[in-house]
């Protein structure tokens, strides 16, 4: 399939999507040489939050084909112009924080890690792979978002990401269903569009867990000194995404507990060979329960 023709099949389907969610016959297409503005984040409705307490998908089907299909059109654009620069997610997560400088804050924390980025820069030139590693970790941003979450920070081909939510089950639904829908982005809307100039398949590996997270500052600018988040809920989640397989999801047993027993399902006790996770819960001294998603999400 050609350029053209790949292209022409993603905004075939894209128009067709838009003209059903508007009740429309045709929409208009999106001129390439126009300015892309960012979209307006849209509230979920009373109904899918209802569904995300349950542990249902999203009763609309068609927003989740958009996504992909948004997404699609994103890569493409930066594999035609040598990359892409997208919103600025990090700066609201950084807003946030230093309005929470010494705070303790409950909160869902999720660490994302792109597989096999060493392999690819032995095949592919390093340009190439600065495009595809920066185009992933804002397309993980971009879910992360859409999904009522902060992007923390990139650190190297990893994204890091919290939800905040005054209902710790709500926090924690957003972020499993961010997790899943990060998987479908990888296989549906990213790995086909790398899949056609023969670049090689995108992996992750997902950890989330629930826990208290401190801001800190380092420094006594308010405006420019760096914030972060500490705390044992950052170090479980890297270490379960650490553990997980590609194409997988792990967290610990503080969101496991939080999430409804319907989303429960989707994960499996993790049973460890010796020595192969030591963590242990500070206030109980056993072992910490981490749990793995059965099959892909």
């Amino acid at each position: 399939m050609s350029d053209d023709e790949a292209r022409a099949e993603i905004d075939k389907k894209y128009e067709k999507l838009l003209a059903a969610a508007t009740g429309t016959d045709t929409v208009e297409t999106e001129n390439d040489n126009e300015t892309e503005t960012e979209p307006e984040y849209q509230k979920p409705s009373t109904t899918n939050i209802v569904d995300m307490m349950l542990g249902k998908s999203s009763a609309k089907t068609l927003d989740s084909e958009t996504m992909i299909l948004e997404t699609q059109k994103r890569i493409w654009r930066a594999i035609k112009q040598g990359g892409a620069e997208y919103y600025g997610i990090i700066s609201e997560s950084d807003e946030f924080l230093r309005e929470h400088v010494n705070e303790k804050i409950p909160m869902a924390v999720m660490f994302v890690d792109l597989v096999g980025s060493t392999d690819m820069s032995l095949s592919l030139p390093e340009e190439k792979v600065a495009m595809i590693v920066s185009s992933f970790a804002q397309e993980m941003a971009i879910a992360v978002k859409q999904h009522s979450g902060f992007t923390l920070k990139f650190v190297g081909d990893a994204v890091i990401g919290y939800f905040i939510h005054q209902s710790a089950l709500m926090a924690s639904d957003n972020a499993i269903s961010c997790a899943q829908n990060m998987i479908k982005i990888i296989e549906d809307g990213i790995n086909p569009i790398l899949n056609n100039y023969d670049y090689p398949d995108l992996h992750i590996k997902i950890g989330i867990d629930y826990g208290e997270s401190m801001v800190m500052r380092y420094g006594k600018d308010k405006a420019r000194s760096h914030v972060d988040l500490l705390g044992p809920v950052m170090n479980i989640a890297a270490k379960v995404q650490n553990k997980a397989k590609p194409q997988q999801i792990m967290i610990g047993e503080d969101i496991y507990n939080k999430i409804h027993p319907t989303s429960q399902k989707n994960f499996e006790l993790k049973v460890w060979d010796e020595g192969g996770w030591n963590y242990r819960n500070r206030h109980t001294g056993k072992l910490y329960p981490v749990y793995e998603s059965k099959t892909k999400l």
